[in-house]
């Protein structure tokens, strides 16, 4: 699996990962999902770079210009429900894209820190020989991406898999380079060094789905 990790030089992505960051601004939720979204635009031009690309004339009212398009068969998988905002940043960018949606989550049978993944919902295209754009903005663990991504693969198996993350622990980011095919590639804006006793990343954000859009019960 191939790692970009995108905040290694700076830009402009380091003020959104700041603001969604800092616990006085993240609490705006508003702006939370809108700084999500602007990094899932970042992290999907980034990704574009490395898409296929032909040449198609394309006319202008004065004549015709060759350009480079491309022609990936694109579909944008997102886990629920935190993935929304950065599933909306990729469709700005992947306009084209098919959708799909699939649900994880966290399960403690035994009321404490251990857990399991629970994958309930699953609704998408064809993903046989597709590039699949797999969007979940926090990869702590890495076992939501990996049930998620064993759940799917038995509706098809896609040409290609970008996952696209906004923070993830170095722990998480190494186990979902272990669980998935070499043809992988990872996109993420920023790592951090640890997980905490809960599987949560340190110093992370705090949980991005609450954040988003209000806490649970």
């Amino acid at each position: 699996m191939k790692i970009y990790h995108i905040a290694e030089n700076n830009s402009i992505l380091n003020k959104f990962i700041a603001e969604i960051r800092d616990v006085k601004i993240q609490k705006d939720s508003l702006r939370f999902r809108r700084n999500i979204e602007r990094i899932g635009e970042i992290l999907g031009y980034e990704l574009s770079k490395n898409l296929s690309y032909s040449g198609v004339y394309v006319e202008t009212p004065l004549g015709k210009k060759k350009m480079q398009l491309s022609y990936n068969d694109v579909v944008l998988c997102s886990i629920l429900r935190a993935g929304l905002p950065l599933h909306q940043g990729l469709l700005n960018y992947f306009d084209d894209a098919e959708n799909a949606f699939i649900s994880a989550y966290r399960h403690h049978p035994k009321n404490n820190s251990e857990f399991e993944i629970i994958v309930e919902y699953f609704a998408s295209p064809s993903i046989n020989n597709k590039t699949l754009l797999l969007a979940d903005p926090m990869l702590a663990t890495g076992q939501s991406l990996v049930a998620v991504y064993e759940a799917i693969k038995k509706y098809g198996t896609p040409k290609e898999i970008h996952i696209v993350s906004v923070i993830g622990s170095k722990e998480g980011v190494d186990f979902v380079e272990n669980n998935f095919p070499e043809n992988t590639k990872l996109w993420i804006a920023t790592i951090d060094d640890k997980l905490n006793n809960k599987g949560y990343i340190v110093p992370g954000l705090g949980d991005a789905g609450d954040l988003a859009y209000g806490t649970k019960l």
